[in-house]
C-alpha cells in the first residue's frame, strides 16, 4: 500500500487525488494507454523508409570459386561483402493512413479508459466517504440518545432510593441505557470498518483516527433540478465510457479500410550500394617488352632465320583491401510493384473478421449508451424517491420531537409510566436516526446524477 499523508483531516477532493495516486486498477490503464501510445507513433513513423546494412567476412576454404574470374581455385580465399539497402513505400492504397489513423482513435479510446477508471473509483470513493460520513452521524446521535438514558437512569435511581417511583420504571430505563450502549458499541465498529473501506480504496494504510471534512449543511436541504432525460443527453456528451465506446467504433471503421487497403498494389522505391573484397584478386602489373623466338624460321639467301615476336611480361600483384573496396562499389535503383493475387484468401478473412470486430465496437457501443440510459432514469427515479423520503422523515422527526417533550415532560412529573416515556424516545431516536440515513442517500443521489452530467462531486 502507499504511504497516507501525514495528515488525518481529509476532505472528498483529498481523498479522490489519494485513490487516483495509489489505485493499480488506474495505473494499469495508464500503461495500457501508454502501450497505444506506442502503437500510434509506429503507424506514423510506418511512412518513413527502411534502411539497413550489411557487413559480411569470412573465409573458403578448398575448391571454390574466384568471384574476380568466376573460375574455380583450390586455394584458402578470404573475402568480404559491404552494402547498405532501403526502401520507401510510394503508395499501398492508403493502408498506412488508415493505419495510423486506426492506432490515433485507439490511443484516444485508451485515454478515456483511463478517465473511466478514474469515474468509477470516484463514485465508489463517493459513497465511502458518504458512508463514513452518516455513521460519524449516527454515532454522534447515538452518543446523545445514550447520554439522555443515562440522565433519566441517574434521576430515576435517586428517586428510587427515596421510594418516589416504582423499582419497574427504573429497570426500564437501565435496559434502555444498555440497549443505547449496546447500539453506540455496534455503530463505533461499523464507522471503523466504513473507515477501513474508505483507506482501502485510496489504497493506503488504515488510520483509525481520520477525520472527514463533513458536508455543507445547506447541501441537504435544496431539491434536484432537471430531469432524466436532459440528464441522460447531457452524460452521452460527458462520460468518458460513452466517449471511450464510440473512439473504440471509429478505431474499428479505420481497421475496415486499413485491411481492405491491403488489396491494392503496393509501389516501392528501392536502392541500394554494395562493395567487396577478395584475397584471390590480382592485377596485372607491366614489367617490360621482350624478344622471344616463336620456334618457326624463315630462309632468307637460302640461310634459315628464326621468327622473333614481341612479348609483354607482367607481374600478377594482390589488389589492396582499400583498392578493392573503392573499384567494386556499385549501386542501384528502382521501383518495384508488388500485385497481390492470391495469398490463400488471408487478406479477404482479415477483412472480414475486421468487420466483425467493427460490429463487436458498434454493439459495445450500444450497449454502453442503453445501459447509462437505464442507470440515469434508476439514479434519477432513486433520487426523487429518496428526497420525498426524507421530506417525509423530517415531517416525522417533528411530530415526534415534540411527542417526546411531552412525554418527557409528564414522565419527569411523574405523570407517565415508563413504558409509555420510552416508546415516545424510542419513536424519536429512530426517526432521527432514519433522518441521518436518508439525507445522506439523498446528497448520494444528488450527487451521482451531477456525476453523469460531468459535474465536480466534490
Amino acid at each position: 500500500m502507499a504511504q497516507a499523508d501525514s495528515s488525518t483531516h481529509l476532505t472528498l477532493k483529498q481523498c479522490l487525488d489519494l485513490a487516483y495516486a495509489n489505485n493499480l486498477d488506474l495505473k494499469q490503464a495508464e500503461l495500457d494507454a501508454a502501450g497505444l501510445g506506442v502503437d500510434y507513433r509506429q503507424a506514423k513513423q510506418n511512412r518513413l523508409p527502411q534502411v539497413n546494412g550489411f557487413i559480411e567476412h569470412g573465409n573458403n576454404q578448398g575448391r571454390s570459386i574466384d568471384p574476380f574470374t568466376n573460375s574455380y581455385l583450390n586455394q584458402k580465399i578470404e573475402y568480404a561483402n559491404y552494402g547498405a539497402s532501403g526502401g520507401v513505400v510510394l503508395f499501398n492504397g492508403m493502408a498506412i493512413q488508415n493505419n495510423i489513423q486506426q492506432q490515433k482513435l485507439a490511443l484516444a479510446a485508451g485515454k478515456q479508459e483511463i478517465q473511466q477508471q478514474k469515474d468509477n473509483l470516484s463514485i465508489n470513493i463517493m459513497n465511502a466517504y458518504l458512508l463514513a460520513l452518516s455513521t460519524a452521524d449516527l454515532l454522534e446521535q447515538i452518543r446523545i440518545q445514550a447520554h439522555l438514558s443515562s440522565k433519566q437512569v441517574e434521576r430515576l435511581a435517586i428517586l428510587h432510593q427515596e421510594g418516589a417511583v416504582p423499582p419497574g420504571q427504573l429497570y426500564d430505563l437501565k435496559g434502555q441505557l444498555a440497549s443505547d450502549e449496546i447500539n453506540l458499541v455496534n455503530t463505533k465498529n461499523q464507522l471503523d470498518a466504513a473507515i477501513l473501506a474508505l483507506c482501502q480504496l485510496m489504497n493506503i494504510p488504515y488510520n483509525p483516527a481520520i477525520e472527514l471534512e463533513p458536508l455543507p449543511s445547506e447541501e441537504f436541504l435544496k431539491a434536484y433540478e432537471g430531469n432524466a432525460a436532459g440528464i441522460y443527453q447531457t452524460a452521452l456528451n460527458q462520460l468518458a465510457a460513452v466517449k471511450a465506446a464510440s473512439l473504440r467504433t471509429e478505431s474499428a471503421e479505420k481497421g475496415v479500410k486499413a485491411w481492405r487497403s491491403q488489396l491494392w498494389p503496393t509501389l516501392s522505391l528501392n536502392g541500394g550500394l554494395f562493395t567487396n573484397y577478395s584475397s584471390a584478386a590480382r592485377t596485372a602489373q607491366f614489367l617490360r617488352t621482350i624478344e622471344t623466338s616463336t620456334g618457326d624460321y624463315v630462309k632468307i639467301n637460302g640461310t634459315e632465320t628464326p621468327v622473333l615476336t614481341m612479348r609483354d611480361q607482367f607481374d600478377m600483384q594482390k589488389i589492396t583491401y582499400a583498392d578493392q573496396f573503392k573499384n567494386n562499389y556499385s549501386t542501384n535503383i528502382n521501383l518495384s510493384l508488388r500485385i497481390p493475387i492470391i495469398n490463400s484468401l488471408q487478406g479477404r478473412n482479415r477483412i472480414e473478421r475486421a468487420k466483425i470486430q467493427l460490429k463487436s465496437a458498434e454493439l459495445v457501443e450500444k450497449t454502453t449508451k442503453i445501459r447509462l440510459q437505464q442507470q440515469v432514469e434508476q439514479a434519477y427515479l432513486n433520487m426523487t424517491a429518496t428526497y420525498n423520503r426524507y421530506k417525509t422523515v423530517l415531517q416525522q422527526v417533528d411530530a415526534f420531537t415534540e411527542s417526546f417533550r411531552t412525554a418527557e415532560a409528564r414522565f419527569n412529573e411523574g405523570v407517565l409510566n415508563s413504558v409509555e416515556y420510552l416508546t415516545a424516545k424510542n419513536n424519536l431516536d429512530r426517526s432521527m436516526i432514519n433522518l441521518i440515513v436518508a439525507k445522506y442517500d439523498y446528497v448520494f443521489r444528488t450527487r451521482l446524477l451531477d456525476f453523469y452530467q460531468g459535474k465536480a462531486i466534490w
